[in-house]
């Protein structure tokens, strides 16, 4: 049994969101512990997009998926695939999902979205230039661009941005081509968020914060923990080698929480939406100088240090399915029609990784204190924005845990929205 000395946290799960906290935490004079059974940034934090998606805000329910249902199941490499294996486990998260289609839900849970998202660019800049690590952080804006989807649809999502205080600009081939002049003549026009940015190397840059929080005292444990015992005083992890104790818990499991919440009595409709990413190197397809995402394909191409990251999509196959490697196909003859002059797929010599998203079917994530166990906090569950939403959510538990005012109204992220 280790007996440790008060104010000692443990934070179980070391990605990016996890790794955000244990900085946040040890700043504020605690002595954090990070728990994983994996190295850092092994799981959803390896081989994301690496797009700080902060013009994100609207949920993905909304009722035009519904008639899209049939599709989804009978065809595997669609943009949104449901195992027919899986989908019986995966029915009762989409009827909630179905249920927060409705107009109040959405406006609702955009503007918790929008809380988070408007601060997060800020939250990671100063964070980064500690840890040595700005030069991971690209501020070039994004791109959404457009097929074959009419002008006048286009200008209509763009208004519904600009509602949400998200800058963005339209612009025509002739203005695209001038700022990205490798992008293909299959696209005709683009939404340019200009506030977005991203990163060069996800796995890098958590790993960057990984080495910045072990230079302020975390300590990283690479465990599996087995159990968590609650007490009034305090927490106890099971790991094989020997029993832990704690005086409080974060929990920053993702895609693997289901298990730790329901034991502790909490119900969490949480489902693993996979998502893929391929590497092109340098000398495969001409370059970028931010990430570009399609609006008819539903998939992002990334610069990063050494090429493009093709990423994106969503597959509902639970947690233990092997790798489609179909799916990753699938992202290369997409990037075709995005690309110009990409090469032929059998020249490439890569390998496609596949990823699963934490996914809530209203969208947000779940951050704060447990209801029923005031040690414990929670900071799961960020779907497509992990990446996005790390260093925020870091500085909220920090506030959380102090019981200070939080930065924005976490009321809409609470597990008990579920129970």
């Amino acid at each position: 049994m280790t007996i440790n000395n008060t104010k000692q946290v443990a934070i179980i799960g070391a990605g990016i969101i996890g790794i955000n906290c244990a900085i946040a935490l040890q700043k504020r004079g605690y002595e954090v512990t990070i728990f994983d059974h994996r190295p850092v940034g092994e799981g959803c934090s390896k081989a994301n997009a690496g797009h700080f998606a902060t013009e994100q805000i609207f949920p993905l329910a909304e009722f035009s998926l519904l008639g899209q249902l049939p599709y989804m199941l009978l065809n595997p490499l669609g943009p949104v695939a449901i195992s027919m294996r899986y989908f019986p486990k995966a029915i009762p998260w989409f009827c909630q999902f179905i249920g927060n289609m409705r107009k109040s839900k959405r406006e609702k849970n955009t503007k918790a979205l929008r809380s988070l998202n408007e601060r997060a660019i800020a939250s990671y800049q100063l964070l980064l230039q500690e840890a040595n690590a700005s030069d991971l952080f690209i501020n070039q804006g994004s791109l959404l661009v457009f097929e074959n989807t009419p002008l006048e649809q286009i200008k209509q999502q763009q208004q519904r941005y600009k509602a949400q205080n998200v800058k963005v600009e339209l612009l025509n081939k002739t203005q695209l081509k001038q700022l990205e002049p490798n992008i293909s003549d299959n696209i005709n026009y683009a939404l340019h968020f200009t506030e977005v940015a991203h990163t060069c190397n996800p796995l890098a840059l958590t790993q960057a914060l990984a080495k910045y929080a072990r230079s302020i005292g975390v300590k990283l444990c690479q465990e599996e923990v087995s159990a968590v015992n609650h007490y009034d005083q305090g927490i106890n992890l099971v790991t094989a080698h020997q029993t832990h104790c704690f005086d409080k818990l974060v929990l920053a499991t993702g895609a693997w929480s289901k298990k730790f919440t329901s034991a502790l009595g909490y119900r969490l409709p949480i489902e693993s939406e996979r998502g893929y990413s391929l590497d092109l190197p340098k000398n495969t397809a001409h370059t970028f100088s931010r990430p570009i995402a399609s609006a008819e394909r539903k998939f992002i191409i990334t610069p990063m240090r050494d090429g493009l990251r093709l990423a994106g999509t969503a597959e509902f196959a639970g947690l233990t399915q092997p790798m489609n490697v179909k799916r990753v196909e699938m992202l290369y003859n997409n990037a075709s029609y995005i690309i110009k002059d990409i090469i032929k797929r059998k020249a490439v010599n890569s390998e496609g990784w596949v990823g699963c998203r934490p996914s809530l079917p209203d969208s947000l994530p779940v951050i704060g204190k447990a209801p029923k166990h005031e040690n414990i906090i929670l900071a799961l569950g960020h779907q497509h924005l992990g990446l996005t939403l790390g260093a925020i959510t870091g500085t909220l538990v920090g506030q959380i845990i102090d019981n200070d005012k939080t930065e924005v109204d976490i009321r809409p992220f609470c597990i008990s929205r579920f129970n």
